[in-house]
């Protein structure tokens, strides 16, 4: 490379850019906090070291890697990366604690319901049961009027069948 393109590692190490430099193809020259927050982390030697010694095809994810670690060092020199990995881990246990109450909440509404509709069904059983009675009780009356009431006692059996299938 030419002086007038170094990369970012060159202009701030004050040096020539080689032609096969390994620092320039993850340091371009447009970005030197990237390199500066590396260098300051792992030095530039430790660097290329560490690049040169992978495959070509991950020195790209290394440097990303490098790069985000240095950054958030520089930023958070206690705990790094770390301190926002602490974080993240501290709200996906609030939100799985949050999750398992949902589930609990609505676990114990369809607790209810299904007790609410079981106590309706059951009223409606004794309901239509006294009503059951109190039509045997009518056919009893009707059947002592003799055939007057025939035609209501068909209309009391069409009822209570309708009754058994509500139920049911």
């Amino acid at each position: 490379m030419s002086n007038s393109t170094r990369c970012a590692a060159c202009k701030s190490l004050r040096r020539r850019c080689p032609p096969d430099c390994v620092l320039a193809p993850y340091f371009p020259s447009n970005n030197p906090q990237r390199f500066d927050s590396v260098h300051k982390i792992f030095g530039a030697s430790n660097v290329t070291k560490m690049l040169e010694g992978l495959p070509v095809n991950l020195r790209g994810e290394a440097a990303e890697c490098m790069s985000f670690e240095a950054m958030w060092r520089v930023k958070d020199p206690v705990y790094g990366c770390v301190g926002i990995i602490s974080h993240l881990q501290q709200e996906i246990i609030q939100t799985q604690t949050e999750i398992t109450k949902t589930y609990a909440e609505i676990g114990l509404c369809k607790a209810q319901q299904e007790h609410n509709n079981q106590s309706n069904q059951e009223g409606e059983r004794r309901l239509s049961q006294k009503y059951i009675d109190l039509e045997e009780g009518t056919k009893a009356s009707l059947n002592e009027l003799g055939g007057q009431g025939a035609k209501f006692n068909m209309g009391l059996e069409f009822k209570q069948r309708w009754l058994q299938l509500k139920i049911y």
